[in-house]
């Protein structure tokens, strides 16, 4: 019996229930006037019919129950697939793009867009690992993630492309733009809370790069870690613009 309140599904079989009534009473009511041979197979008949109709009942039942669960198999399918790209594309640790996803991201820009490229590496890693051990490492690394989020604009993308090295791939974005954007990044860094245990800060250096459309990643990487270096050599947490990401003034952000 349906609940209360709840619409009772349509009868699919409505029209066979009815016709089936219909045999009954016929069936009834020739009890008397019917040959017994007519009335037997009139019996039989409806034998039949409800026999035919509980078994079509069954079979909608199950293919519903099939249709459900391939649909419910379906949606689970579309979640792996998404979750596999997911994880074809992202860092494990940061959740930000790897490295193969940023080399595809980039040239993909490329292809129409100027854009510019900042590379930054955490200072001093290899003392924390060292001195503190990996957990408090992956801690710091998570930090910088949370920097770099905090500050990038919305059109950026930020990706993981080494153990302790980053990139934030800005299209459209001209190199001088882009260089104080990475001192914006470079302060947060500087002045955030990582609970190292004796209590020393973490700062990171930057190079930056800037190309015009038809560039590619291994050069504007490469221009961008030149300028990393240099930074680096130069005493660390500073930011230094490739010499040659000078663009014109229509590009300016």
């Amino acid at each position: 019996m349906d609940s209360p309140g709840v619409a009772a599904s349509p009868d699919l079989f409505e029209a066979e229930n009815q016709a089936l009534l219909t045999a009954r009473a016929a069936h009834a009511g020739c009890a008397c006037s019917a040959p017994s041979q007519c009335r037997q197979a009139l019996g039989d008949l409806l034998l039949a019919y409800e026999r035919l109709l509980r078994e079509t009942r069954r079979l909608v039942r199950r293919s519903d129950r099939a249709e459900l669960e391939m649909n419910q198999l379906n949606a689970r399918l579309q979640d792996l697939a998404a979750e596999l790209e997911h994880r074809a594309t992202h860092d494990t640790l940061t959740g930000v793009l790897n490295r193969a996803a940023v080399i595809d991201l980039v040239n993909r820009h490329f292809a129409h867009d100027d854009l510019s490229l900042i590379v930054l590496d955490i200072d001093h890693f290899k003392r924390i690992n060292d001195s503190f051990g990996h957990p408090m490492g992956d801690k710091v690394i998570l930090g910088v993630v949370a920097c770099l989020q905090a500050v990038v604009p919305a059109t950026a993308h930020i990706g993981r492309v080494g153990g302790e090295e980053f990139t934030v791939v800005l299209p459209r974005q001209s190199g001088p733009a882009s260089e104080r954007l990475a001192q914006g990044l470079r302060r947060a860094i500087e002045s955030y809370e990582f609970d190292l245990p004796d209590g020393s800060g973490v700062t990171a250096s930057f190079g930056v790069s800037w190309a015009l459309p038809g560039g590619d990643f291994d050069n504007a990487y490469g221009l961008a870690d030149e300028a990393l270096y240099v930074a680096k050599r130069g005493g660390r947490n500073r930011v230094c613009l490739a010499a040659c990401s000078l663009p014109s003034l229509e590009h300016e952000v």
